[in-house]
């Protein structure tokens, strides 16, 4: 990342900061500098920071979500203006993935632009004399967990080829650290961030869901025992699940969430496309129907068409209808992805009667009979995993699934020619 890009984001952090949420406003920064920010800055500008990055958490996630969609065989994204969805992304004929392309770094960019908010409220907090000693633990908890987040959406994209950690000086950066060591860093930072919280007071308000320490850090945890099932850490999982909102017989949809509204100055779901549109559309895998058990109601997420669409020798007759609307919100993380968390840790402990009664609270909770297959590793993962599919379709899991699990040649290929890809290039701005 050069200097030049990280002066850029660090001059966007007004732009974001004024940015509304669907909250109480708190005003914006209306021409404070960063310097001042970073000298004795009072409540009302770090609580605008706040406000600014959890705005910009999210922008550009539609290019995400189609990103990691098309590439995990999910859904299709036709757009007649933009061939690159249906030729890059899927490894159409000759074609491969471009490191300076806005399916990367409209993405990538977002990500760093909130990991910049992050570093700058950080700063802020520890240079200000001006909040008490409870209420600068609860910004620094907020700031890191935020951004260990941001970090983590970037790693799936670029994964083996690594991420940038220390970004916080422009004239110092650090370097590009590789997967391991960037998942056990983020881990890391999460874990900080959970002592922060702890006994932490908020002077501020979030949108995300958990507008108290206590409930932040069980957001925390949750997004930590993701990390430590991308990691292989089982048992580490499980303790950070019993340290979350995680709760087996709990509502699938609980956790913390992106709003949005159509009041001024905030922003809407651009992930929702109407139903039986044409030209800008987006379109479920036709695998995802072929291969969901019949009765199953998450067949509700790709709803038949009236018509089928067609694009560059692709076809589907069912919409992605996963956010139904523009005002729908977009999940960060919820039970139900803790509930599979939880299946996946004990299953590859070999605890599988546990496992199992997890599966089961999935399957039974989507219209399906009990888990009657076999009671092994490879049946476990493999029921796991189909598990994760429909219940988090959409939700940009199923690719980073696939490459966890060195699976990804089990993913359909549409045409002659094309290819499932690992992993995208570092951007070109980072090379």
């Amino acid at each position: 990342m050069k200097k030049n890009f990280i002066s850029y984001i660090s001059g966007l952090l007004v732009v974001l900061t004024i940015m509304s949420s669907c909250k109480k406003e708190i005003g914006s920064l209306n021409g404070s500098t960063i310097e001042e920010l970073s000298s004795n800055a009072t409540k009302f500008q770090l609580n605008n920071v706040v406000t600014g990055t959890e705005s910009g958490m999210r922008n550009s996630l539609d290019f995400y979500l189609d990103a990691v969609g098309m590439i995990g065989r999910e859904m299709y994204r036709f757009a007649g203006s933009e061939p690159r969805y249906t030729t890059d992304l899927l490894g159409g004929g000759s074609a491969t993935l471009n490191n300076n392309t806005f399916y990367l770094t409209n993405s990538w960019n977002s990500r760093y632009r909130v990991v910049k908010n992050c570093n700058i409220l950080i700063q802020a907090t520890n240079n200000s004399s001006l909040v008490k000693p409870e209420e600068k633990k609860g910004y620094l908890g907020f700031a890191k967990t935020i951004k260990a987040y941001e970090l983590l959406l970037n790693l799936n994209l670029t994964q083996n080829n690594g991420i940038r950690i220390e970004v916080a000086n422009p004239d110092s950066l650090g370097p590009v650290v590789l997967y391991p060591e960037a998942l056990t860093t983020i881990a890391g930072l999460l874990d900080e961030a959970k002592t922060d919280l702890t006994g932490s007071v908020f002077a501020f308000k979030t949108t995300l869901g958990f507008n108290e320490p206590a409930g932040f850090i069980k957001f925390n945890r949750a997004l930590a025992a993701r990390v430590a099932v991308y990691r292989q850490q089982w048992a580490a999982a499980l303790t950070a699940l019993n340290e979350s909102f995680f709760n087996l017989n709990g509502p699938f949809n609980a956790g913390a969430d992106h709003i949005y509204s159509t009041g001024p100055n905030d922003q809407l779901n651009l992930t929702f496309f109407p139903q039986n549109q044409n030209g800008e559309i987006r379109l479920a895998h036709p695998s995802y129907s072929i291969d969901i058990t019949p009765g199953d109601d998450r067949i509700a997420k790709a709803t038949l068409r009236t018509s089928a669409a067609s694009l560059d020798n692709l076809t589907s007759n069912r919409d992605v209808w996963v956010y139904t609307s523009s005002t729908a919100s977009m999940p960060i993380i919820r039970n139900e992805e803790l509930i599979l968390i939880y299946a996946e840790a004990k299953i590859n402990l070999t605890q599988f009667p546990d496992g199992i009664v997890a599966l089961n609270r999935i399957r039974t909770g989507h219209n399906l009979p009990p888990y009657a297959g076999g009671i092994t590793l490879a049946a476990l993962t493999t029921e796991m995993l189909n598990q994760r599919r429909f219940s988090l379709f959409f939700e940009g899991h199923r690719w980073v699934d696939m490459r966890r699990y060195n699976r990804l040649n089990q993913l359909p290929l549409d045409r002659a020619g094309d290819d499932v890809w690992e992993k995208f290039p570092l951007p070109l701005t980072e090379m």
